[in-house]
């Protein structure tokens, strides 16, 4: 009897997986039991004799996810050199950046733990991602997965261009454009005052001894990179 509920009940939530998968990512999965066992956390499988948690898929899906944005932005962006694109890419599969997409998703009505544990939510939903796109891989292949993100995940849950514009290091860029222009280049301090009980900083960017962008900010750093982005905008670097 006991036996028969348990089956009925995992009917049950097979269907409303499979529901969930074909309504947020368009797909029909093969193995159900593959995408059950990426939203296994391990707080609640280390309870239940032969189950098994979701890092393991956690681990291949991190590695999948790698390779899909790696591919993604070195095709849409041929401009940008290795360290930009690893910029990018760290700030798209960043813990942060998927447990906000897990988050967004609902992952977390799926997915099974402990709750007599204190657990951070977004983390959960994080890893239940990685798991859950590992679980993909499996039960098609890349090119699936790549598919499904692509236009599942990335259209509708990253804003790429925002993530460029807030990745963007002004100082580098300007530094790299002087270095293969042979230009000297100085940032130099002109104000350092306290004004309201907050100090600000004011920097002016030298290239080849001419004033160009100037920049503040309420530490040095920050003056400089406001400095920077001026500098590119006047020169078009």
């Amino acid at each position: 009897m006991l036996k028969f509920f348990s089956k009925k009940k995992n009917s049950k939530t097979n269907i409303e997986l499979s529901t969930f998968l074909l309504k947020t990512l368009g797909y029909r999965p093969n193995n159900i039991e593959l995408f059950e066992k990426s939203f296994m956390h391990k707080s609640h499988s280390n309870s239940i004799t032969g189950v098994e948690s979701n890092e393991r898929l956690e681990y291949l899906g991190d590695r999948v996810l790698d390779l899909i944005v790696a591919q993604y932005l070195f095709e849409r962006f041929p401009q940008k050199d290795e360290g930009e694109l690893t910029k990018i890419k760290s700030k798209i599969v960043s813990r942060k950046m998927l447990g906000t997409i897990g988050t967004k998703m609902g992952l977390i009505n799926h997915i099974k733990y402990s709750t007599s544990r204190s657990i951070n939510t977004l983390t959960l939903e994080g890893n239940a991602f990685e798991a859950l796109i590992g679980a993909l891989y499996l039960d098609s292949n890349f090119e699936t997965t790549q598919n499904v993100f692509l236009n599942y995940i990335l259209r509708k849950y990253i804003d790429v261009n925002k993530v460029i514009r807030e990745n963007v290091d002004f100082k580098s860029t300007i530094l790299i454009w002087c270095q293969k222009n042979k230009l000297p280049i100085d940032f130099t301090l002109t104000e350092e005052a306290s004004k309201s009980n907050k100090f600000i900083y004011k920097v002016i960017v030298k290239i080849n001894n001419k004033d160009w962008g100037m920049g503040t900010g309420k530490n040095k750093k920050e003056a400089e990179q406001a400095a920077s982005k001026e500098t590119i905008e006047l020169i078009g670097a």
